[in-house]
């Protein structure tokens, strides 16, 4: 029927509910419509979009169909919380479902993370000489020129070391989803150093990751 749009001027109909099950398939076929300038007539429900009612009751179907996909958004965005919640509660420190693969200055033993102190070393010294003042750069070339491999043994680059300062897992927090809990693996920095990483990002214009107790006071 669509396919042969161009060959007719209006769509008749016995009843809507004949043509789409849901108001939103309505509304993309009165979309496609309009921009063919095709009319629709509904001959049960005395709708036909070359009257002003018609163009009336079709604008409420479509504040409808925009209401109920808003609603079915905040029903997913709910569910998608309540299960991070309830992993990263369940999970405790097993990060392969927290969204880790390797997270550099750990190591994955025995369902656990476990600190690798030369990798550790590295990280505290990202943080204190992100702390210190050094941009993001200039602590890429100090470590490539310290022939510092990354976890998979490449270079270092910006994106890298920005994961490592706004990432809660070296103050011995676990993140899934948005979700922030305390995990039961071993801080590399304390918590007033990855704080204070924190508000040095978004005072250069950056999005910091707070910790949950910490967050409240930012405000």
């Amino acid at each position: 029927m669509l396919e042969e749009i161009d060959s007719w001027d209006v769509l008749l109909v016995m009843k809507m509910d004949r043509i789409h099950r849901n108001s939103r398939n309505f509304m993309e076929m009165m979309d496609l419509l309009r921009k063919k300038n095709k009319e629709f007539v509904s001959m049960t429900e005395s709708l036909d979009t070359s009257t002003a009612m018609g163009r009336f009751v079709v604008d409420i179907i479509q504040r409808i169909a925009q209401l109920e996909s808003e609603q079915i958004g905040e029903r997913v965005l709910a569910g998608m919380e309540q299960k991070a919640r309830t992993e990263v509660e369940r999970l405790g420190s097993r990060h392969p479902y927290l969204g880790f693969a390797h997270p550099y200055g750990y190591t994955y033993e025995r369902g656990e993370l476990q600190v690798n102190p030369e990798e550790a070393e590295y990280v505290r010294m990202i943080f204190r000489d992100y702390i210190s003042g050094l941009t993001l750069d200039e602590i890429c070339r100090k470590l490539n020129r310290m022939k510092v491999p990354t976890k998979k043994g490449g270079k270092w680059a910006k994106f890298t070391v920005s994961r490592i300062l706004k990432n809660p897992l070296y103050a011995g927090y676990l993140e899934w989803n948005g979700i922030i809990k305390k995990g039961s693996h071993k801080a590399i920095v304390d918590e007033e150093t990855y704080e204070a990483a924190q508000r040095l990002i978004e005072a250069r214009g950056g999005r910091g990751v707070h910790l949950p107790h910490m967050r409240s006071k930012q405000r």
